[in-house]
């Protein structure tokens, strides 16, 4: 399932090997997002010279001004502005300057309407369109697993931009992950404080292999290096193999050392609430994003996050390629005793 072609036999595959970085300049769009921070650390670590776009106020509910940005995105070179306006990533990104390669880690916020639109097609459009003009000959996307089966407008989004960027002429790769660990961190605080893990119908609907902040910068920071990843669609999960919602729960009750204790929500709920809140949304357009908020929810309780068999239609996880070495169990572990700081959910939360 991981796909390549060349673009009219135009693209050239870059080779660099580790730590060659020195004078390669790198733009990323999107550093200061939960990815984006590794992505941008994993760069300055192998030599790049990385120039970071940002908002003037970033993380969880605006939380992060200039100065404790430019304390997370060391090493890099911070800029700020309007990701969304192609005139701010010009003037106050790109400054007429020459780039080699962009780096986009935009995702919508919450996968709403008008946001997946705005954030997964446009501003990766603006990315594309001001890298291009100012000489890069390669990005890298970072995308989502879940697109090979579309049914929410974010999809839709990602996919759009996935088109446009193979038919750019520029050298690409499409990095689409599983699950994140921070995806589902949404849990731990709850469980530690003895309540129940919540989980649909048995918990064993869906199965996901997740990966970690830390291994998917590697793996995108491996895209501009190594040319067999290179005018190619990347899925990639974590270690190991994957892991059901009760397995999870299982996972997180036995590092506390208790008994599980689980409350099972019917995915019936949803067949109840997303045709009411699309029916409302007609006369009132401002519910429009709660009816996709509620088909966003139904999605990830009944589809896995792995890859999709073509031939079978079936999620298989096999041909889920497997890389890096953080484990969840370690993550679980590691929050349990320290708490989720740096996890936060934000508008992504669900519990």
């Amino acid at each position: 399932m991981i796909e390549g072609s060349f673009h009219n036999g135009k693209a050239e595959a870059v080779n660099r090997k580790p730590g060659t970085g020195k004078n390669i300049r790198v733009f990323v769009a999107g550093a200061t997002g939960y990815i984006g921070k590794y992505v941008v650390r994993e760069l300055v670590s192998r030599g790049y010279d990385v120039v970071s776009f940002a908002r003037e106020r970033s993380g969880v509910g605006g939380s992060s001004g200039e100065e404790e940005t430019r304390r997370q995105l060391q090493g890099s070179e911070v800029r700020f502005g309007d990701i969304c306006s192609l005139e701010s990533v010009n003037r106050n990104g790109i400054r007429g300057e020459h780039f080699d390669v962009v780096v986009s880690c935009l995702t919508s916020r919450n996968g709403g309407m008008k946001d997946s639109w705005k954030i997964d097609y446009q501003a990766s459009r603006n990315a594309l369109d001001a890298g291009k003009a100012a000489g890069a000959k390669q990005f890298v996307l970072l995308s989502a697993i879940c697109v090979q089966k579309p049914k929410l407008e974010f999809q839709r989004a990602k996919l759009q931009f996935e088109k446009e960027l193979k038919e750019s002429g520029l050298i690409y790769s499409i990095v689409r992950p599983t699950a994140f660990f921070k995806s589902l961190a949404g849990q731990v605080e709850p469980v530690k404080k003895g309540k129940p893990y919540v989980m649909f119908g048995n918990g064993r609907l869906t199965a996901c292999k997740p990966i970690s902040e830390r291994d998917l910068a590697r793996f995108i920071a491996d895209c501009l290096e190594n040319p067999g990843m290179q005018n190619r669609t990347l899925p990639v999960g974590g270690p190991g193999k994957a892991i059901s919602a009760r397995e999870q729960g299982e996972m997180l009750f036995e590092l506390l050392g208790r008994e599980p204790k689980f409350k099972n929500m019917p995915v019936g709920m949803f067949d109840v609430i997303i045709p009411v809140l699309s029916f409302l949304s007609k006369i009132f357009p401002a519910l429009a994003d709660k009816a996709e908020f509620a088909r966003i929810g139904k999605y990830y309780c009944t589809e896995s996050m792995l890859v999709l068999n073509p031939e079978t239609g079936q999620y298989d996880e096999e041909m889920t390629p497997s890389y890096g070495t953080d484990t969840l169990r370690d993550f679980y572990r590691r929050v349990l005793k320290e708490g989720l700081s740096g996890q936060e959910l934000g508008d992504h939360a669900v519990f």
